[in-house]
């Protein structure tokens, strides 16, 4: 009787011109993006760490429960700026792990293309101002820095991914310096820089210098937090010193009952599985153990400084007069990274050459690199399998919050949903509920503008095929079902189906008992690769392959001058040697 009052009640709102939102003008909207956080590592979501301001956000908004992204950081930013499948805005995969004979290919540029808007140029249409600092990643091409694409102020990486204090790369395949840019200019990093307090830092200081404007505001802020390196000052590491000293399997069974708490997963649910191969904790040297539960540590450290650089911007809006008018969103671009570069011997001496560290006493401090690897990314995934870089539902299956002016507080949402899904969504609170067409024809995504006003129960159809891909690994959700293939190395490439209502662990590979459906899937699948023009990588693609190719080169030339510099000295000092006893 409750919900149908309510139904009533905005029906009664939206006949007569009111703003369903409550508002003389539309709501300010702040897109918050976190880099790599798995579904269970926010506080409210059953993770260890303590992230009170985001809890805070999710118990006065609608948290959802069953929100997908993409598996790796580029595509998903490409669909979530704009609402459009990966394949049809020009990044379909990260650069790194594109093959070269790929990268010419229509589609699979690497960069932002010109044929679909972000939704900040659909904003300023509307009358937002708009500012973005973070990550970005999208390209820093003439048009494609977001000074190019709709962003009024801006301070942004354009990388994978960069050092969180001080001003060089955690890759080799990166420039010496990383691409910082303010309002389109490139610029150096300030002293005392760490990443989540001067993102934050930037957002205030853009909305202070325009504090006289009226208009609404659109500001996304983009975090590094929680990517390699997992970087975190030292009084929030120490917080979390003794909470993974038991080690990843213990981590998971706990995340995966939490989920059964929380209702995440059902009661009768079973636990994703590990994939094989794995080092197992009881395997591991006292000193070992130790060493990766404070990487674990520093992990949770890190999410907990972001969350304090969060509540001073909450802080901030509300000292200002903004807060109460204003819509917050939160998610995480995919799963968590499981990534153990430093395990690689190549790269362990670029590291020294980089003059970084991996010492225990200062881990996740100033010059160190860290990593949580594959166990613990298995671990944080908790229920599911798989993490970052697979298409298992550790790697797309994702916290999301809508929270704020107007919007329900205080629920949980069950509703399937998608990464391609958010930018409509902003959109629809912005009062914009038809956009147009771009150059690549309608968005994909749908707004869940609905779901928020509660008056429908689902935005997806079960006969409605919903399919994604990046890498060579490939999904398609149907309702219940879900088709899925996981590549090497941790995959087998073979297409699989389950029914992810009962079946949230994916442990259960019912494309056998089920042909007819699974036949189905399948067909569903190649439609959707006809469809956004997704090239197959070949069986004996493996993007870690890849990059190791392109990481060895990089190095090798990183190298180089100081290895023909030391021939040279030997040279020299042979015929200086020579000459002296002519």
């Amino acid at each position: 009787m409750k919900k149908l009052l309510r139904n009533i009640f905005y029906v009664f709102l939206l006949c007569n011109g009111i703003t369903v939102f409550g508002q003389s003008s539309p709501p300010n909207i702040v897109l918050i993006l976190v880099d790599d956080a798995a579904l269970q590592d926010f506080g409210v979501y059953g993770g260890e760490a303590a992230t009170p301001h985001i809890d805070a956000l999710a118990q006065q908004g609608v948290m959802f429960t069953q929100y997908r992204a993409s598996l790796m950081c580029a595509p998903s930013r490409a669909m979530l700026m704009t609402g459009y499948d990966s394949h049809l805005t020009g990044v379909p995969n990260l650069p790194i792990f594109t093959p070269p004979e790929y990268a010419s290919r229509p589609g699979y540029e690497g960069i932002l293309n010109e044929k679909v808007e972000t939704v900040a140029t659909r904003l300023k249409r509307r009358g937002y101002r708009t500012y973005i600092t973070g990550k970005w990643h999208l390209g820093h091409t003439e048009s494609t820095l977001p000074s190019k694409r709709g962003f009024d102020r801006t301070y942004i990486l354009d990388a994978s991914g960069a050092d969180n204090y001080e001003h060089r790369p955690y890759l080799p395949t990166q420039s010496s310096k990383p691409p910082w840019y303010k309002d389109g200019e490139l610029v150096d990093l300030p002293e005392n820089f760490y990443s989540s307090k001067n993102l934050v830092d930037e957002m205030i200081q853009f909305m202070e210098e325009e504090q006289d404007e009226e208009d609404p505001f659109f500001s996304f802020i983009s975090f590094q937090a929680i990517h390699i390196p997992v970087q975190a000052p030292e009084k929030y590491t120490r917080k979390y010193i003794n909470t993974y000293t038991k080690g990843w399997d213990v981590i998971k069974k706990q995340r995966f009952e939490k989920a059964k708490q929380l209702g995440l997963i059902s009661e009768t649910a079973k636990m994703g599985t590990m994939p094989k191969g794995l080092t197992k904790w009881e395997d591991l040297t006292d000193d070992q153990q130790q060493f990766l539960a404070k990487a674990m540590a520093v992990n949770a450290g890190m999410l907990e400084a972001m969350d304090e650089h969060i509540g001073r911007y909450v802080d901030y809006l509300k000292e200002i007069g903004k807060y109460d008018n204003t819509v917050f969103i939160v998610t995480s671009d995919n799963g968590p990274e499981a990534s153990a570069a430093g395990d690689v011997k190549s790269m362990q001496l670029w590291l020294k050459y980089a003059g970084y560290h991996r010492d225990y006493d200062r881990l996740g401090e100033k010059g160190s690199y860290n990593y949580i690897g594959p166990q613990f990314a298995s671990a944080c995934a908790g229920p599911s399998s798989f993490f970052k870089f697979y298409a298992g539902e550790g790697g797309l299956r994702v916290p999301l919050i809508i929270s704020g002016a107007g919007i329900p507080k205080g629920e949980s949402e069950t509703a399937f949903c998608r990464v391609t899904d958010v930018t409509p969504t902003i959109l629809s609170i912005a009062g914009i509920d038809t956009p147009q067409p771009s150059a690549a024809g309608s968005m994909t995504g749908k707004s869940l503008y609905p779901l928020l006003l509660n008056s429908q129960d689902r935005i997806y159809h079960d006969d409605e095929p919903l399919g994604i891909e990046a890498a060579g690994h490939g999904a398609l959700y149907k309702g219940d079902y879900k088709l899925v293939r996981n590549g090497r190395p941790y995959g087998d490439g073979v297409w699989r189906m389950h029914n992810i209502r009962i079946d949230p662990g994916e442990t259960q590979d019912l494309a056998q008992a089920e042909p007819l459906k699974f036949a189905e899937m399948i067909a569903d699948y190649d439609d959707y690769t006809k469809s956004y023009g997704v090239l197959e990588m070949g069986i004996n693609y493996e993007p870690l392959n890849e990059i190791q190719s392109k990481l060895q080169g990089q190095i090798g030339n990183a190298i180089k001058p100081w290895f023909w510099g030391l021939v040279a000295l030997l040279a020299g000092l042979f015929f200086y040697k020579k000459l002296r006893t002519a």
